[in-house]
């Protein structure tokens, strides 16, 4: 594909070959699980043998997502377990793990009762505090630092090529999750990064009915030993979703577009309602993150985060709210509202939410928020 396309151009063609005449337009799902093998060795001239370990449809959306990110991509069933393979392929009993302390927080209830049963140390740093560790020499001795940034749910912004510096000087894999980011909003191997990864149940697919997740990777060692862990646990998604999921992201620079235009008409009127307190959107002037952001960053997100005084106030706003819908995860085409003290892993207020914006109307949008916090 060429790299100078736009990115819409890049998000429909991926993973696409040359066009034969006769062939249908888009790739059609392949259903098998076992595949005629013949009188040939299994896999001799890359041919499929058995789809737990590769086949035909999963390929082409991995052709796809790599494109975008830069590298060679490895697809899961869920980000969960794209997170669970990039640790545990790399890291071994003694290790030394760097995991964000404020980002998704399955990542750290993975960390507590996994890694720390096989023996792996594991260390927590915060987002913002992760560039001075860095530059001080902290992260010396580890064996794999991931990042998450943008933070989920508090969209702090790290350096990610300053993080990649030090973690080569030190001879460790930088991992960086870039779920809110998505591949068009930031290019992880791009600045250094070793692996990128994401959970594309979110944004990358963006219709709130697939679970998948990807790793990607431009070194060929890590590619092989993730591959392997991936052929030895199955973690690979099916054919449907992998037909599914690439087609759902042929809209995503579109998608991206409305999400953004929406989140910044969002914040500015978070930021001027008396019943909210602590907007963050890391592309809104005075946000801490904002000029990292838009040095590193690509494009922006459709994900505002906020305080409300507490529990009730978000139960009154969402009562109210015709267009806004609790529900969890982010990066939809609905517009959502999640407060995340409810769920108990993050160290949030009761009255942080989470908002997601959809592709409705700006406008419309806008305006049903604007009522629902004036009831609140």
């Amino acid at each position: 594909m060429d790299t100078a396309w736009g990115d819409g151009t890049r998000s429909v063609r991926a993973g696409e070959e040359a066009p034969l005449p006769g062939t249908p337009l888009r790739p059609s799902p392949v259903f098998a699980a076992p595949y005629h093998l013949g009188d040939r060795p299994p896999r001799e001239g890359g041919a499929d043998a058995y789809a737990r370990t590769e086949h035909p449809t999963l390929r082409v959306f991995e052709a796809a997502v790599g494109e975008l990110d830069g590298g060679r991509c490895l697809s899961f069933a869920t980000g969960m377990a794209a997170i669970s393979a990039a640790v545990l392929a790399v890291a071994r009993a003694g290790d030394r793990v760097v995991l964000p302390s404020d980002g998704y927080y399955t990542t750290r209830l993975l960390a507590r009762e996994e890694l720390e049963r096989f023996g792996v140390d594991v260390e927590y740093v915060a987002t913002p505090e992760i560039g001075a560790v860095a530059a001080r020499g902290g992260l010396t001795g580890a064996r794999l630092v991931l990042l998450e940034t943008p933070s989920n749910p508090q969209l702090d912004v790290c350096d990610i090529a300053a993080v990649a510096r030090a973690t080569r000087a030190a001879g460790a894999v930088l991992a960086v999750d870039n779920t809110t980011a998505t591949p068009l909003g930031q290019r992880p191997l791009a600045l250094g990064a070793d692996l990128t990864l994401g959970s594309d149940t979110k944004a990358l697919t963006g219709h709130s009915d697939l679970l998948l997740g990807h790793v990607s990777t431009a070194d060929d060692e890590l590619y092989a030993r993730l591959k392997a862990f991936r052929d030895s646990t199955g973690g690979l998604p099916g054919p449907f979703e992998a037909w599914l999921g690439h087609r759902s992201m042929s809209t995503l620079d579109l998608r991206l577009a409305r999400q953004a235009a929406t989140a910044a008409a969002v914040a500015d009127l978070l930021a001027a309602h008396p019943a909210v307190t602590g907007v963050r959107w890391p592309w809104r002037p005075g946000d801490p993150s904002r000029d990292l952001a838009s040095r590193q960053m690509l494009r922006p997100g459709g994900v505002v985060s906020a305080e409300l005084a507490d529990a009730a106030a978000v139960s009154r706003l969402l009562t109210t709210a015709r267009l806004w819908t609790a529900a969890t995860s982010f990066g939809g085409v609905h517009s959502t509202v999640d407060r995340r003290a409810q769920w108990g892993g993050d160290a949030v207020p009761a009255g942080f939410v989470r908002l997601s914006c959809g592709i409705e109307d700006t406008a419309d949008l806008v305006a049903d928020l604007t009522a629902a916090l004036d009831a609140v």
